[in-house]
């Protein structure tokens, strides 16, 4: 028996619907095995990956048309993994990683509303190695830099699943770690063009964010 309580919602992406089993509220913390404390998670942000984001819907969009024959996506720090639900959907070769406890039940039940094949998940703490993750042609992640340390963090864990030919695609509310995280990138060996994202997502939330789009030893190609 949980302690906190959930909805199903109807998300819209690219005009197809999908049922996300989300938080019902973020005013929520259910901990009982001490896991999301002893992955460093704080009773304040417990609730956070139970939510659909306008950025997650922002990335979702763009996965409805990116390229993507013969390509490995990752998804970090996916939370409820919209966009790799549009990606799976799309018979992509995605796998689903975060470090919240609660995701990877999540993601089951919601690749079940759906009537979607098994995904396959990996713990994603970009500050502890994972040597069975691998490596991708295509990484992707929204809203992910929203605490300072993780500009450096997040830059190493791609880097080291990154595969020699490699596209990374971060939808960012425009928070205040892009310049450092950018930087990071640069130093690593990527080439970044960056654009401003839709102002209103495809459910008609004001939106004010940016794609950071980093490429190496490929041409870049665009959302």
């Amino acid at each position: 028996m949980v302690d906190y309580q959930v909805k199903v919602e109807t998300v819209t992406v690219a005009g197809v619907g999908y049922l996300i089993r989300s938080l019902l509220d973020l005013q929520q913390y259910d901990d009982p095995d001490g896991l999301a404390e002893l992955a460093g998670i704080s009773s304040a942000s417990w609730s956070l990956f139970g939510h659909i984001w306008p950025s997650a819907r922002v990335l979702a969009l763009s996965m409805q048309t990116i390229d993507l024959q013969g390509k490995r996506v990752l998804e970090i720090g996916a939370g409820l993994a919209l966009a790799s639900l549009v990606v799976h959907r799309r018979e992509g070769d995605v796998t689903v990683s975060d470090w919240h406890p609660l995701c990877e039940s999540f993601l089951i039940k919601n690749l079940t509303l759906n009537q979607l094949g098994a995904l396959k998940y990996q713990i994603g703490n970009w500050a502890v190695p994972n040597t069975s993750l691998g490596k991708f042609e295509l990484i992707i992640g929204s809203d992910i830099l929203y605490e300072r340390q993780q500009a450096d963090q997040l830059a190493g864990f791609i880097h080291s699943h990154a595969a020699q030919a490699v596209q990374v695609i971060i939808v960012d509310p425009d928070r205040g770690n892009r310049v450092k995280f950018c930087q990071r990138m640069s130093e690593l060996g990527f080439e970044y063009t960056g654009w401003r994202a839709e102002k209103l997502t495809e459910a008609g939330e004001p939106f004010k964010g940016s794609f950071l789009n980093f490429t190496r030893n490929v041409r870049q190609v665009l959302v």
